[in-house]
């Protein structure tokens, strides 16, 4: 799979995201994501987790074998880019 369709999954799944999608081993199998969206607003961050578990359904146990996720919501994203 390529880095493309799972950010286009993601952001497809999720209201008004920015999602940036790395394949960190260059298999199409492991990949890193950010992904900012209003969704995850007042959810812990498990369940933010969860929610894009949930946009990528079945791709994520056959051919994504590992995902490394950082979840933000609008606030908290530009609060990190204020940090840097």
């Amino acid at each position: 799979m390529e880095a493309n369709k799972v950010k286009e999954l993601i952001t497809a799944g999720l209201a008004s995201s920015h999602v940036e999608v790395t394949d960190t081993t260059g298999t199409g199998d492991h990949f890193s994501a950010v992904v900012v969206s209003d969704d995850f607003k007042e959810l812990s961050l498990v369940e933010q987790h969860q929610l894009v578990y949930k946009t990528l359904g079945n791709y994520l146990t056959k051919e994504i074998h590992a995902l490394q996720l950082k979840t933000f919501s609008k606030s908290a994203w530009e609060k990190t880019k204020l940090e840097v």
